[in-house]
Order: C-alpha cells, then structure tokens, then sequence
C-alpha cells in the first residue's frame, strides 16, 4: 500500500493533522535547498519522537573509511558522505518555562504543512494544548535565499489563546551533530571557535580529514504584533553550541514572532580566515532586507525559474502536482552556479548515496538542464567530468588497465571512486558509456561544436581505451566480449555479456573513432595537440576498431530478442504479475542470493539501450523487446518506470505510459518503494521530466531538426512544456485534439511535428 496523505493541489505539497508516524517522511519531502545548501524539514522547535536531523552545505563532504569484511585490490579507501552540518534553523520556545514538543503536547490541533513550489518557501502551523494547559497558535514560515545563497529565514509566530504568557524564544546554532550514515561513527566535525558580537552568533567548524572551514551564523530580530522589540538576550555557550535567550511577558491573542536568519559561509568560496567577516557581511545583507523583503525576492527569482521549466497538466490535479515536485527538487538541488558541484541522487533530502555524482546525471539529468537552462549549464555538467578526467584514469590503473584509459567512477566527490561494494564499483562499467553518451546528446541538442575539440575529445579516447583493453577475445565465439559486470539492472551481478554494456563500449569506440576524423580535418590545430597530449597511434585505432566491429551480443533464436546477459534465459522466468504481492519490494524481502537468481529486474537494461539508441533500431524491434522485459521488471530502482514511460508513448501504449509516469512522477509522494524517510530521488526526477517531454510529447533531435510526435493521455485536457532549442524558445501545448506551437526567439525555427516539416515564427502560434 503507497501512502497517500499529501493533499492534491497544483503549486502545493500539503500535509494536514499530525501523524508522528509520518514524521520522517515528511521532512524528506518538505525538504527546501537553493543549489549552495538544503535541509530536511525538521521542526524548529524541539521535537523528541523519531526524527531524521539533516542539514547539508554543497561540496562539503567526509571521506568515511571503507567498511568492507574482506579488502580486495582496487578497493577505494573510503567512502565520501556529504555531512550533516551544523544545524541552524533551531528555535527552542518556552510557554511558561515549559518547552514546547509536539511530541509531549497535550493535544496537537489544526496542524498543517505546506510547501508552496512557486514562490518557494515551506510553512506550518498548528494549536497546540500543553501539559501545563496553556493552547497557543504557532505559525512559522522558512526559505532558503536563492538570491543571497548563503543565507536563510525563518518566521516564527506564536499565540496565547486561552491565557497570558511568558514566552521565551532560543534561537542557537548546534555543532554537536552526527550523520545517520557513518561506517565507523567517526566525528565528522573539529568545532574551532563559538563567538557572538551583538545580536550575532557564529560557530567556526572544519571538517576532519577534508578540512573544509565552515561558519555557521545566526541573528535574531523580535516582534509583539508586527512591531519590532528592541531587547537584550541571555547568551548560553557550550564547546560546540550557542544560544540567545529572548523572555517576554505576551497577552492573551498577542502575537509574539522571532525573525530568525542564519546559514553557512565557507571556504570554498571565501578565504578560511576571513570566514566570520564573511559571515557578518551576508547577515548584514539578509537583516537590512528584512524577512518580507527577502521573502519577495524569492518568489521573484521562482517566478524566472518557473517561466522556463514549468510543465502544466490540464485536468489532473495529481500528475500536475508530481510534475512541478520534481521540477521544484531538482532546481533545489542544482542550478549551474557553481562548477565544481553535482546532483547527488538525493540532493539535500537525506545522507544515502553518499551526496556524490553518479552516472544518472549523464543519463538523466543533462537532457533537463539543457532544455530548460541556458545550455551553459549542461556543458558546465560536461566540463566537470573533464576535470576529473586525470583521476578517471588513475581509478582505471588502480585496476590494471595502462595506456591513460579511463574508468570515471561509479560515486564520485573529486574524481576519486569511493562506491565500496565490489560487484558495482568494478563492475558497473556501464557508467564509462553515460558520460560519452552525454558529450554526444550535448552537441546533438546544442549543436555546441566548440565542445569536442576544445575537452571532449581526451575523455572518448580514454574510455574508447578503456573498452578495448577490458574487452576479451574468445576463440570459440571468434567475437569480443565483456565479462565479469554489472549492468544498469543491479539485480543481476558478474554476469557476462550484459547486452546494454556491450553494445554501449561498441558505440564509444566508434563514436571516438568518427570525432578523431572530424576534428583532424575540421580543427587541425586541436588535432595536433590532442594527439602529442594522448599519444595515440593508428595501430591503437585499428585495435579499437576491431573490438567495436566484432562485439559479441547474445541473442536468443526463439524469443527474436538480444539477451539482457548470457545466462538470462537459464532462469525461471516467472513474471511479476505472477509474483505474490507480499514479497515486494523484493530488495526489502529477499536474501540476495535469491534475487540473484531470478528472472526480475530492477530497471531497464536492455530496453536503457533501446532508449539511448532508438534510431538504431525499429519500432518493430523495441515493441519485441519491450513485451519480453517489462514484464520481468519490478522498477525497484527510481531510474526504471520514466524509460518505460518513454517507450510505451513511443508504442502507442498511452494508458501504461501514463501509469509509468504517475509511478516516476509521485514515487517520492506516493512512498512507491517504502524509502522516502531516507530521502528523495532526485536524479530521477530528470527522468519525470522526460518522460512528458520526450514520452507524450515525442520530442527528439532527427537529421539535425527539432522534432515532435505529441500524444496526449485520456486524463488531461491538455499539457505544455517549453524548451530552449539553441537559444530559441518554442512552447509546446498538446491538447485533445492539435498541437499549438510557439517560439520566444528572434528567427523562425524549422522542426517536425509527426514528421512533417514546420515552420515556427517567433510570435506566431502554428497549430497543428
């Protein structure tokens, strides 16, 4: 059974009446961040139930050492977790020197959370009874700055209703935190210096091992109705924690607020001994706005985002509202403003994964930012993959491989692997074949032809090396194959010839082998450079060519399809209409060893290749592939249901490709695989966005050409999108029965819509 308790609405994740038991999941999906930091949704005020603490920085992170029951060669040392840092949002509240827990109240009344996407800020309210009987009303109201990014603001209102009171506000800054994840429950935090000047309160912390300097900040402004109070407070400081006491004697229906900024200043972007000024200038800045000044700056800056990346759902309210979750989260997570960061797979919403990059955004998420940000930011993606190019090939030597072959990591902080279980980090090679794919869709969609010779061109020649040297010759097949790995369905381990990871190696090796010739006659001088920089010869090539031309794909005669792996067919191929309800999700349910062994797929493997290369392959083949595996797939993985979605559009499969969408688009809302207290999938929320724009809405690049086959399911009146093709922007709105199509650019734009050629002018709707 999925949850269902967040309220339907088009802009809003709601929750209404206190459950303790949701708790947690609720703080994964209130979650707020800005591209620099986030947070889980935890209380300001004290809370003693269980509670999932969480409050992260960009690019801070531990190298926690590798726990592993029996060390292998190759294995990385450790393993990067992005820390819980310290937390600064805490407001401890009083009501007649009893302190306020929802978890001890009395009773808990009228409780309701919001966080509104548009104009991004979260919310909560609630009366409450308690134990000494005093109700009061308490309001509060939080952001995270997208305009000032190192900064947040909290609004918190609280009301006698039934008595005066003495109500005492404690805002503090706590550095005495631990992550959840940890191997070895390792202190992640060197708290250096606690200081306050004025109505300011700094603690100065580094990271232990990494050394990353940090400074957390706080100031505090009061009210009684809207008006400022001007009062001392009572400062409490330990080793790692400060707080100042604010007392006031309120009345009967008197409002009583603290206006509460704080966040984090690093040094990463500021020099490490300057890091309190640092951190007094942006309070300076955050105070002199003010909480309803700063407030509208946010709903403006959400208002540019949306402009471009809103997707609208005409007549259901629960698609619509999936959509915008996922547009919303990812923007929270990334923006492109900083270089050296990444998408971890759950952003700022929990610990698991390690915060690190993964090949999903290579997959997943590029195709998003490319269409819905200048395409600055996606080759910002590419480019941080170049920068790591030189630690790809010592993670590649690590494992025996020479000749500056590369093998990018499977998790990655700074280029370095630090995914510790053997069967993913030295076998999930596949990964190699997503960063190329990207370099290639990049260019397709941009037509950005400056990339290749200036950066990308050194990382295909790397991994096309990789994929000749990890190749192997059998004399018996007379062909090349690829042992020992994993493919992008994790439930099948050290199998062989995954179809998807050798028909992905056949592509790059190819692929570099087609931009090695483009760039020598197109771009002499790169050429040259290139070739004294990686020293290839034509002897190398020709060795590449001969792995690509003769790769081995095992392919089974009585079902007409290419096997997932060798061995797939060797299984008891029981599908999962067939399974007991009672043993999913099977990852939660299952040993291993049983998964191992049966027939069921975590996501799209052989069809992620179907994906990638549609235009390889017939309508005809993908429908033949798609009916053999989809019905062994349990979407376990939240990468799995948007390529199905994607692919059943494709087939004309509208009501299954729109079950698959709602399943990507609310698998965090819905809690489909009983996980989101962990926190969210963000890099899958990439995959949502896909899988309307290039699912129902067809949209592909063909012979160089935009083009689309939109497809509208039974459930929405109409839907739109918009993209940023090549720095011309065409909205697309699909209804029932035609297409409108128009363009915020300067030059008409040729595209195809089923096919046929169309022109788009800029302010002129076409309708088709």
């Amino acid at each position: 059974m999925n949850q269902d308790y967040i309220i339907p609405n088009e802009w809003s994740i709601i929750e209404e009446g206190f459950n303790s038991d949701k708790v947690k999941s609720s703080e994964s999906l209130f979650s707020i961040g800005n591209g620099a930091m986030g947070q889980r949704a935890n209380f300001e005020e004290n809370y003693t139930g269980e509670t999932f603490q969480g409050s992260y920085i960009g690019g801070v992170y531990y190298p926690d050492k590798t726990r592993v029951g029996w060390w292998k060669n190759g294995y990385p040392e450790y393993f990067a977790k992005v820390l819980n840092a310290p937390n600064w949002i805490g407001i401890n509240v009083q009501i007649n020197d009893e302190k306020l827990d929802l978890h001890t109240c009395k009773e808990v009344l009228k409780f309701k959370r919001e966080l509104n996407m548009k104009e991004g800020w979260l919310s909560r309210s609630f009366e409450a009874v308690l134990q000494n009987g005093i109700k009061i009303k308490v309001d509060s109201k939080r952001f995270l700055s997208l305009e000032l990014d190192e900064v947040g603001a909290i609004k918190y209102e609280v009301t006698p209703l039934n008595l005066d009171a003495k109500i005492t506000f404690s805002p503090y800054l706590d550095a005495g935190i631990t992550n959840v994840d940890t191997n070895w429950d390792d202190q992640f935090w060197d708290v250096l210096a606690v200081s306050q000047n004025n109505q300011q309160s700094y603690i100065e912390a580094r990271t232990m091992k990494t050394h990353f300097y940090t400074c957390t900040f706080m100031e505090s402004r009061l009210f009684i109705n809207d008006d400022e109070v001007i009062t001392g407070c009572n400062v409490e400081k330990t080793s790692n924690y400060t707080s100042c006491n604010y007392q006031q004697e309120i009345k009967k229906n008197q409002t009583f607020a603290i206006h509460k900024f704080g966040g984090y200043v690093v040094d990463r972007n500021h020099d490490k001994d300057e890091l309190v000024a640092a951190a007094k200038d942006v309070l300076d800045k955050a105070v002199s706005f003010g909480f309803e000044a700063l407030l509208e700056t946010q709903k403006q800056s959400w208002a540019q985002i949306w402009h471009m990346s809103d997707i609208t759902i005409s007549g259901d309210v629960k698609a619509q509202q999936g959509i915008r979750f996922n547009i919303y989260q990812l923007n929270q997570t990334y923006l492109g403003t900083d270089a050296s960061l990444n998408i971890g797979p759950k952003g700022f919403t929990g610990e698991k994964y390690g915060g690190s990059t993964y090949w999903d955004t290579e997959a997943y998420c590029i195709p998003f930012y490319m269409a819905t940000k200048d395409q600055k930011v996606a080759r910002t993606l590419l480019e941080y993959r170049y920068n790591h190019l030189e630690k790809a090939i010592e993670n590649a030597a690590k494992l025996g491989f020479n000749n500056g072959a590369a093998l990018y990591p499977m998790v990655t902080m700074n280029g370095e692997e630090c995914h510790n279980e053997w069967e993913i980090t030295f076998e999930e090679i596949h990964r190699n074949g997503a960063i190329a794919f990207a370099i290639f869709n990049y260019e397709r969609f941009t037509n950005d032809t400056t990339y290749i010779p200036e950066k990308g061109l050194e990382v295909l020649i790397a991994i096309a090396r990789f994929w000749q040297q990890r190749a192997t010759f059998s004399s018996d097949k007379n062909k090349f194959m690829i042992l020992g790995v994993t493919g992008p369905n994790e439930y099948e381990n050290n199998i062989n010839n995954n179809f998807y990871t050798n028909y992905i190696a056949k592509w790059c090796i190819n692929y570099a082998l087609e931009n090695i010739e483009k760039i020598k006659t197109n771009h002499s001088s790169d050429y040259i450079r290139i070739k004294e920089k990686t020293t290839f010869s034509e002897d190398e090539l020709s060795k590449w060519k001969n792995v690509a031309d003769n790769m081995y794909f095992p392919f089974s005669e009585k079902h007409n399809v290419f096997l997932q792996q060798d061995g797939f067919l060797d299984k008891e191929l029981i599908t999962v209409t067939d399974l007991d309800q009672s043993q999913r999700p099977i990852n939660q349910k299952w040993s291993w060893d049983r998964i191992l062994r049966s027939p069921y797929i975590k996501q799209a493997d052989t069809l992620q290749g179907f994906y990638m290369f549609e235009d390889h392959f017939s309508t005809e083949e993908l429908e033949r592939h798609f009916e053999f595996y989809e019905p062994f797939t349990v979407h376990e993985s939240s990468l799995s249901p948007c390529v199905h979605s994607i692919q059943a559009a494709k087939l004309n499969r509208i009501e299954q490709a729109y079950t698959f969408y709602l399943r990507t688009s609310r698998l965090d809302l819905d809690d489909y695989n009983h996980e989101v207290e962990e926190g969210l999938h963000i890099t899958s929320m990439a995959g949502t966005w896909m899988s309307i724009v290039e699912g129902f809405g067809g949209m592909r690049i063909l012979n160089n050409t935009l083009s689309f086959s939109p497809k509208i399911p039974k459930q929405w009146k109409s839907y739109s999108f918009k993209v940023n093709f090549r720095n011309q922007i065409i909205k697309v709105n699909v209804h029932q029965n035609k297409t409108d199509f128009e363009l915020e650019g300067t030059f008409d734009v040729h595209i195809l819509v089923n096919g046929e050629p169309i022109i788009v002018s800029p302010d002129n709707l076409v309708t088709v």
